[in-house]
């Protein structure tokens, strides 16, 4: 006879109790996340002297409806993700790291309300598990336009809502997002008039004045010369399309002490703005000194100088069109030959007689905070940050001109603070396509994007050196553009492009 089996009545004990265990485990991890998620946990890690102040004046704390968005419904994944408790974890374990073993004074507490910064750290869908209805109630015609576009390119352009909505989770005074509307004033609009441009008659440097406004700027006599443009293959962190090395002669040219400032470029959006737009090629090809020959830029979305400032900031965020036409108004309104430098020209005035990495001493590998050496050492700064606003002296923003020291040429901030046009367009193996010497080059006949040089205010020291190139990418910098046609006059997606300009010269003016 078979004894059925029986389980013993201690197992039955080991059974609830256990059962009795996962339940109080279960209670108390729950609980814990719940701790942990309150708003008031989150700023006991987070001393950001400004992030509850700046929440409390967002719409996700103070708005109609009375919903009150907390930290973890933006800055961690749904609760319904299979990744929430992991993303949870890493953040926290982050955080603590930070509070317990960093000095919080060495946090770039500005650069973290940028945009680049605030897309790692907010997840899109926590947006929509909120924001179900793109197409609410009283959601204006251009908000519609806005939605629509994003419903239909939001994966293939990686879109996020934060992308123009940056401003609802941390409130921000200088952030706007709309349409602008009216002229920003300059700051020389207290100060009198200019009456006439300048009269350059001789080789040297000089001050433009434009006419009607209180806006003048100064220009630097760059003599002709000849020099080695590229980049030797052993330079570190050359790129392929910085060679070959060849000789290329220039001849003389003043070109901006800065780069085109707000108060400039304002000035010229004053005299010309139009709300209708334009075939570019129509513009182009229209004689500069024509009546009506050069048609202003249309308001752009939001403020572009993304609330840094205006006055003697450089002009940011227009397209390499934009920068064109504001060439030929220029040329317009002095009588003179103002235009965008070519590459060569841009080379050669920011190498300022020098054949190394960079005008000032410096080896790139000790400058960029991305070699091996920095990363155990740290990056030298020491002087490198007298000539450049890049990285790791920039705050996050474009600064003034008089944040840095010349180079020898007279020349400020040619490697730094913006990106900046060259008239030139731009391809790869433009260098092996000419001889081994060239005089006055200008670059491709054609082509569909244009030459970059320099580097902006977010830029490792690597991608400063005076051979580094760089092209327009109009798509991507265009991508969170909802207007249909997209605009010739602004770029959406690049804060850190500007230009400098050039002028030719004329056969009247004495050159030693």
């Amino acid at each position: 006879m078979v004894k059925k089996f029986r389980f013993p009545r201690w197992s039955w004990f080991v059974f609830f109790t256990g059962l009795i265990f996962c339940f109080i485990a279960l209670y108390i991890s729950n609980k814990f996340i719940s701790i942990t998620s309150t708003d008031e946990y989150c700023q006991s890690c987070h001393i950001h002297p400004d992030a509850d102040a700046s929440w409390k004046k967002s719409t996700h704390f103070y708005n109609p409806s009375g919903v009150r968005v907390h930290c973890v419904e933006c800055h961690l994944p749904p609760k319904d993700q299979n990744r929430y408790l992991f993303v949870k974890a890493k953040t926290g374990l982050k955080d603590l790291y930070g509070f317990y073993f960093k000095d919080s004074a060495s946090f770039k507490w500005e650069n973290r309300r940028l945009l680049e910064y605030a897309v790692k750290i907010v997840y899109n869908e926590s947006c929509l598990k909120c924001h179900q209805n793109l197409f609410s109630k009283g959601l204006t015609a251009e908000g519609g336009t806005a939605h629509l576009y994003y419903e239909k390119n939001a994966e293939k352009l990686d879109l996020q809502c934060i992308n123009c909505h940056l401003n609802v989770g941390h409130f921000n005074p200088n952030y706007i997002h709309g349409k602008m509307t009216g002229v920003p004033v300059t700051s020389t609009a207290s100060l009198n008039l200019y009456t006439a441009p300048a009269k350059v008659t001789t080789f040297e440097n000089y001050t433009e004045f434009i006419p009607n406004s209180a806006v003048a700027f100064k220009m630097v006599a760059v003599k002709g010369g000849t020099f080695k443009m590229g980049s030797p293959e052993k330079e570190p962190f050359r790129k392929n399309d910085e060679g070959p090395v060849r000789n290329v002669s220039v001849s003389p040219f003043f070109m901006g002490e800065v780069e085109v400032t707000w108060d400039e470029f304002w000035t010229f959006f004053a005299s010309t703005m139009s709300e209708g737009r334009v075939d570019p090629n129509e513009v182009m090809e229209r004689n500069a000194n024509a009546p009506d020959a050069v048609t202003g830029p249309t308001p752009p979305f939001g403020i572009p100088d993304q609330g840094w400032g205006s006055g003697k900031r450089p002009a940011i965020t227009m397209t390499h069109y934009s920068a064109q036409i504001y060439c030929q108004w220029l040329s317009q309104v002095t009588g003179k030959r103002y235009r965008l430098p070519t590459e060569a020209e841009w080379e050669y005035a920011s190498r300022a007689g020098s054949e190394s990495p960079y005008f000032f001493p410096g080896d790139p590998k000790r400058l960029s905070e991305l070699s091996f050496r920095s990363k155990i050492f740290g990056a030298d700064t020491s002087n490198i940050s007298r000539y450049v606003v890049y990285s790791l002296n920039s705050s996050g923003k474009t600064q003034e001109s008089g944040f840095v020291k010349a180079n020898p040429f007279g020349l400020k901030n040619m490697q730094g603070n913006v990106l900046e046009y060259c008239s030139d367009f731009y391809a790869e193996n433009a260098y092996s396509k000419t001889s081994a010497t060239v005089t006055d080059p200008k670059g491709p006949e054609s082509g569909e994007e244009y030459v970059i040089r320099g580097g902006n205010y977010s830029f490792d020291a690597k991608d400063l050196r005076s051979a580094a190139r760089g092209f327009t990418r109009s798509s991507d910098w265009l991508k969170t553009d909802p207007q249909q046609p997209k605009s010739i006059w602004w770029y959406s997606d690049i804060k850190g492009v500007g230009f400098r300009v050039v002028c030719e010269p004329d056969s009247t003016v004495l050159i030693n």
